[in-house]
């Protein structure tokens, strides 16, 4: 039994389209292979996230598909890619630890290029 009632949480959950596209990128953390690929909302924010590592099952697969699968369900409940960025582990550089983090990087730093190219254009 359940002590949390799912409807309190499902009223405030930003659903997505069955059908919907997403885009795939490579990333290498720790000498690993990971691909991401991401969804976004219609207006354009991120909704979505997926990780896999080139050894399905393994430790480090396991670890970046449920992290993944977390992430994805606080972007749905309106967490802002910022806060999940921050909140993740950075070594003494400031530079993401983990596939979670390197990935959402990329992502915020597409989305700081899109968002420039729009500037330039209104102008």
């Amino acid at each position: 039994m359940s002590l949390i009632n799912e409807r309190t949480f499902t009223r405030n959950r930003r659903r997505l389209p069955n059908r919907r596209p997403i885009e795939t990128f490579e990333i290498e953390v720790g000498g690993l292979h990971y691909v991401v690929s991401v969804g976004h909302f219609a207006d354009g924010a991120l909704a979505e996230i997926f990780i896999t590592n080139g050894k399905a099952g393994s430790d480090s697969d396991i670890a970046a598909r449920d992290s993944a699968v977390v992430a994805s369900i606080a972007l749905q409940f309106g967490v802002p890619l910022d806060v999940l960025r921050h909140a993740l582990m950075r070594d003494a550089q400031g530079r993401p630890s983990g596939p979670l983090g390197t990935a959402l990087d990329f992502v915020a730093k597409q989305e700081l290029e899109v968002a420039s190219e729009r500037g330039s254009d209104d102008a």
